[in-house]
């Protein structure tokens, strides 16, 4: 059977392939523009054995910029970009908030947890998802939020692509939680228009949310509602 691939895993995994892409890169494009590795290696400030062994992915914690100035020098431009993944590590705080919002839901309603998204190659997933009968909510659990456009940016993106009737995003109740949420209304109260009250009072009694909501939930698991 199969196991999850840890995040700190996935990271070094990606970063070895990529790494060797690079390096193999270089060096084709040095022996195709027909430089010296001595010239290549002068012109980045490196020794011969140095350039040698990036080429031949000898050299697996070499610096970002000397692959970047190597690339620039045969001719090439190193662009790097970062792209959703799979998960992310969570502290005990996210699982207890989990635990706590699981508490609130009627026995006949299911809660999986790190759900992927169903397309294939989208490597995000919902921190957990509640499926009643012919419905499922994706529920976005946050313990320090801090930017409300970036939050409401990717909620949104995965409402979009995440196969779900809505999205429930949960918050611990904490004084900076009701600070975000006080300086964030005008951000997220078009996108979570059903007060956490209602959406609590459904899902308590097994029906499904009227729609996306704001759940601020105390550590003793006792909720909170927002508006």
């Amino acid at each position: 059977m199969s196991t999850r691939e840890r995040p700190a895993d996935r990271g070094m995994r990606l970063g070895r392939e990529a790494l060797g892409r690079v390096c193999r890169e270089l060096r084709q494009a040095r022996l195709d523009r027909g430089l010296s590795l001595a010239e290549v290696a002068a012109a980045v400030g490196v020794s011969v054995a140095v350039a040698s062994r990036i080429e031949r992915e000898r050299l697996p914690r070499v610096a970002f910029i000397t692959l970047a100035t190597y690339a620039a020098v045969v001719g090439l431009d190193l662009v790097v970009n970062t792209y959703a993944g799979p998960s992310v590590i969570r502290d005990q705080g996210h699982a207890r908030l989990l635990d706590d919002f699981e508490a609130e839901l009627h026995p006949s309603l299911r809660f999986p947890r790190e759900v992927p998204f169903p397309n294939p190659g989208d490597q995000r997933a919902w921190d957990g998802m509640v499926i009643g009968p012919g419905w499922r909510f994706g529920i976005e659990a946050e313990t320090a939020p801090t930017d409300a456009q970036a939050l409401a940016r990717r909620i949104s993106l995965k409402l979009r692509d995440g196969n779900v009737d809505g999205v429930l995003l949960v918050l611990r109740d904490t004084r900076r939680s009701q600070d975000f949420l006080t300086a964030a209304r005008g951000e997220l109260a078009s996108a979570f228009p059903v007060p956490a009250r209602r959406a609590l009072a459904g899902l308590r009694s097994g029906r499904r949310p009227e729609g996306n909501a704001i759940v601020v939930l105390h550590h003793r698991r006792k909720s909170t509602p927002t508006t």
